[in-house]
């Protein structure tokens, strides 16, 4: 109970067998601290040391991104590695399962479009939008510095449905006036100014909603801004590939069906 601190230890007094005067430890042995693990853990067989970290306010994505970058301009002793483990290997497996559930949803929607409008060719005009929304949710997130995430990813799906509602406002309008008897520039150009305005209310509702959420300034909340900054970006730049490439494309991939189907058939 007397032996609390390193000092105490120093001075635990030693009676010798001839000497009536008490010798102190610290006269006899070296008495010092050196970093040591209380136990040695292993991970795939090799020796760790783990070392835990909780972010508070920094995102999981930006914070890993700085680590990583740190661990590359550290010179590390000969057999030493460092490897990120936990919430950091979830987030990586949940980038490939983005990816590969994206593609896939594309697919999907595609496959769906060509069972609705039974064609080949107005589906993939439709999806014509995605790739320059995709564009602007890198920019975007570029430069508000928001690193791709988890929650990035969600809202990048998020903008995917958003923006092909979006176009097939336009081409699904467009073929039923050209299949009522208007030609094709006619129709295409009736369908963009027509739902023009559709577009831009349902576009502007959504932009200003996220706009709080984009901000990030309540607390807890920065964990949803990357979510609402990506579908931000990718509504800004679709909404005009969706007013102007959409109808153009739609003119360029039927430019040989200037006459509606009807009169053909007469």
């Amino acid at each position: 109970d007397q032996v609390k601190t390193l000092t105490d230890l120093k001075q635990i007094p030693l009676r010798g067998v001839k000497s009536s005067e008490p010798t102190f430890l610290d006269s006899v042995v070296k008495v010092g601290t050196i970093p040591s693990p209380t136990e040695v853990d292993h991970y795939q067989l090799f020796r760790v040391i783990d070392v835990y970290v909780s972010p508070k306010t920094e995102d999981l994505g930006r914070l890993t991104s700085q680590v990583d970058k740190f661990i590359k301009g550290t010179k590390l002793p000969e057999g030493v590695r460092v490897n990120l483990r936990g919430s950091v290997q979830g987030m990586r497996a949940s980038f490939k399962s983005f990816g590969i559930g994206l593609i896939l949803s594309v697919v999907l929607v595609y496959l769906i479009l060509v069972a609705q409008f039974a064609s080949w060719k107005d589906p993939f005009i439709i999806l014509l939008a995605i790739p320059p929304g995709l564009a602007g949710v890198l920019l975007f997130l570029l430069a508000t510095g928001t690193t791709l995430n988890v929650m990035s990813l969600m809202g990048l799906v998020m903008m995917v449905g958003i923006v092909v509602s979006n176009s097939i406002l336009i081409v699904e309008f467009a073929r039923h006036l050209h299949q009522e008897g208007k030609s094709l520039k006619e129709a295409v150009s009736t369908a963009s100014r027509l739902r023009l305005r559709p577009i831009l209310m349902t576009s502007l509702a959504t932009l200003l909603g996220l706009i709080p959420m984009a901000l990030g300034t309540e607390a807890g909340s920065e964990q949803y801004a990357p979510l609402a900054r990506a579908i931000i970006g990718g509504l800004l730049v679709s909404v005009v590939v969706t007013v102007y490439l959409v109808p153009a494309a739609y003119l360029i991939v039927h430019r040989g069906k200037e006459t509606n189907p009807q009169e053909a058939q007469a």
